[in-house]
This record gives C-alpha cells, sequence and structure tokens, in this order.
C-alpha cells in the first residue's frame, strides 16, 4: 500500500510497474538506502527496524542511526508480492487481502503522504501527497482501481470499500507507501493499501502496515532519498537468516 509516474486517471491516480513473478537474483538491485523490518516469527507483532545505506552499488552496506521498535500486522508477516517475485517456494504464509498480515518480502518505497501541504514538510524529499478528504486506497478486490491511492475527485467509482487516507486520528499524519502487489501486475485479493505510518503504542498492532513513534517516523522520512532508490526488506528473523546471503541483504 504508494513516483515513477502519474497517470490521469479522471483525477490523478498513482500507479507503478510492479515487480514480475520471476524472483530476480538481487532484489535490491539499483537500491543504496535499505529499510531492514525483522520479528521474531511469522506470527509475531512487534519488530525492529534498522536503516542501511551504501555509498554506491556493489559496496558494503552500513548501518545508520539506532535500532527502531515497530509493529507489524495484527496477524504478523505472510509472503508479499514485490521486488523479489511473488511468494517465493518457501515455507511461510501468504499475504492476502483483509488477513491482518504485513507483506514479508522486498518493497520499494514509494511516495510520502500527510495532512499538511508539501510546503509544510520541505525536509520530505520522497514525492509528497497531500492527503486531502478526496485521496483514498481502494482496497476492493473487484474494482480495476484496486490497491490503487487516488483522488476519487472525478473518477469513476467501481468499488465498494476503500481506505480513507485522511483520518481523524494521527495514525496517517505522516507515512509512506510501500509498493507490494503495486502496478499493472497488481493480483486481486493479494492484498493492498500497506503503509509505513504512525503507530498507537508499542502494544498496537497494524491491520497490515508496519508502524513507529511519531519521532521515528519523521526520522526515517528525514533520510529516505528516491534518487537512492529505497526499499523496504521485511521478514522474520529465520527467513532473514536464511535469505541474507542469496538475497545479498544488509
Amino acid at each position: 500500500m504508494r513516483l515513477s509516474t502519474l497517470p490521469l486517471l479522471g483525477a490523478f491516480a498513482l500507479t507503478f510497474a510492479a515487480a514480475g513473478p520471476a524472483a530476480p537474483p538481487d532484489p535490491l538491485a539499483g537500491a543504496t538506502q535499505a529499510v531492514l523490518v525483522t520479528t521474531a516469527g511469522w506470527d509475531s507483532v512487534p519488530g525492529t527496524l534498522r536503516r542501511y545505506e551504501r555509498a554506491a552499488l556493489g559496496k558494503p552496506w552500513l548501518a545508520v542511526g539506532a535500532p527502531i521498535p515497530v509493529v507489524v500486522g495484527k496477524g504478523g508477516l505472510g509472503w508479499g508480492i514485490g521486488l523479489h517475485g511473488g511468494p517465493p517456494d518457501r515455507p511461510g504464509p501468504r499475504k492476502r487481502e483483509g488477513d491482518g498480515k504485513a507483506p514479508a518480502g522486498v518493497f520499494r518505497i514509494g511516495s510520502a503522504f500527510g495532512y499538511a501541504p508539501a510546503a509544510e514538510h520541505p525536509w520530505i524529499r520522497l514525492p509528497y501527497i497531500h492527503s486531502t478528504a478526496s485521496w483514498k486506497c481502494v482496497d476492493d478486490p473487484a474494482s480495476r482501481h484496486y490497491n490503487q491511492v487516488l483522488d476519487e475527485t472525478g473518477v469513476k467509482k467501481d468499488w465498494s470499500s476503500h481506505e480513507d487516507m485522511r483520518l481523524e486520528g494521527e495514525a496517517y499524519r505522516l507515512g509512506a507507501i510501500v509498493e507490494h502487489n503495486w502496478g499493472k501486475s497488481t493480483r486481486p485479493s493479494a492484498g493492498s493499501c500497506i503503509f509505513l505510518h504512525i503507530w498507537d503504542g508499542p502494544a498496537s498492532s497494524t491491520v497490515g502496515c508496519t508502524a513507529m513513534a511519531p519521532a521515528d517516523l519523521e526520522a526515517l522520512l528525514r533520510w529516505l532519498d528516491p534518487r537512492r532508490r529505497p526499499v523496504l526488506v521485511q521478514l522474520p528473523r529465520e527467513q532473514y537468516d536464511a535469505l541474507r546471503a542469496e538475497w545479498r541483504l544488509p
């Protein structure tokens, strides 16, 4: 759940090219910033976020800053669709719409979003969406706009459910889109509307996103640079250890 392109769809809709079904040999190819989230196991909600960067492709990954506590989906993690391809032929649950799981795998981090106009956040370098009341994320698998973040103004509505990008609470005051199951190759019912956003506290959970304290999220957004093609790597610890060498992870 959201620039390489901003095609017109009635008003503005955000769509991106998604990874194909075949897993590439290096899902972090091209990235020089990586956000690593690990949990104790598939069903675990608490996790730890670490930032890494490298000076250039082929150079070693170096840790940046201190570890950050996060929470993931109330159902834990499940294999998602991203830069690693589709769900790999490995043990573990698969992410599905409405399962309460956050996606496991490697995903591009897309645009940031927030309640305030972009001018109030000049320190955010990611493309930025000002989340007014008309901005939605479509979570209806039957819609042709499934898993799109869009301004519904002028769009022919074909969905029966969506997520508001502007909420009454603090959760989406600031956030970033995780490009899980994204773009032209989006699979219906494989999961939608995945974000990095503000948590309700360390004992909370989400319905599929990854959340953290406001100050930690702000620090992360200050650091993320689209020129460095940042990615989210999110895995249970056992799977991270098993895939670290094969996927060339930090």
